[in-house]
């Protein structure tokens, strides 16, 4: 019974290390063609498995599309967010947050942002990967609003400050600054976001 035990605590640690090494695969695909280039016989020629072994991982292709943007998007809150959170409510959280965020941006230019990336394949796509992505950056939104209400109640931000103009303005500057990088290959692309950051942060101060 307990070799019975310890055999079937094996076979799960494997399969979740199976499990993680196709999604670590299937992000590095879909961080340089795309989450319509994410496909299971890429992923198994890669892995050097056989298809079947790579789909008994995931019920569907479109499963494994959203297992693989959940992966991202832990890693994305990782990397912006939960360091921010660190520091007090307020402006200078926002600004660990925005900081954070184009770091990140840029740090993924040579491959590109898959929210980004995912949102032109997807926006005119229904479908469950659809509606996964948008639920994502919805709740991305969710959290921008968070911080920014903070700096309305400590008093930074003006009372009138209209908070979904703003993340519509960072927005914005994260789709131009993105095009900027990777498509023009402008190299002073992080100068231009820091100017353009600090004049829509600015507007909006109290003491402005």
């Amino acid at each position: 019974m307990v070799t019975e035990r310890v055999t079937q605590a094996v076979h799960v640690r494997k399969g979740e290390q199976t499990r993680a090494a196709i999604l670590d695969a299937a992000l590095d695909v879909a961080s340089r063609d795309g989450l319509q280039g994410v496909t299971i016989g890429i992923l198994a020629d890669r892995l050097d498995m056989s298809k079947s072994g790579v789909f008994s991982h995931f019920g569907s292709r479109d499963e494994l599309l959203i297992e693989v943007l959940k992966e991202y998007e832990t890693r994305f809150l990782a990397d912006i967010l939960k360091p921010a959170l660190t520091l007090p409510r307020g402006l200078n959280r926002l600004r660990a947050i925005l900081d954070n965020w184009f770091t990140r941006l840029g740090q993924e230019t040579e491959h590109g942002c898959l929210y980004i990336s995912g949102a032109v394949e997807y926006d005119d796509r229904p479908g469950t990967v659809r509606d996964e992505l948008v639920g994502m950056m919805m709740a991305w939104e969710e959290q921008l609003r968070r911080a920014i209400g903070y700096c309305i109640e400590s008093g930074e931000f003006r009372e009138d400050t209209p908070i979904d103009l703003m993340i519509f303005e960072l927005y914005g500057l994260t789709l131009g600054f993105h095009q900027g990088v990777r498509l023009m290959k402008r190299t002073n692309g992080m100068d231009m976001v820091k100017q353009v950051l600090e004049r829509i942060l600015k507007q909006y101060l109290r003491t402005a």
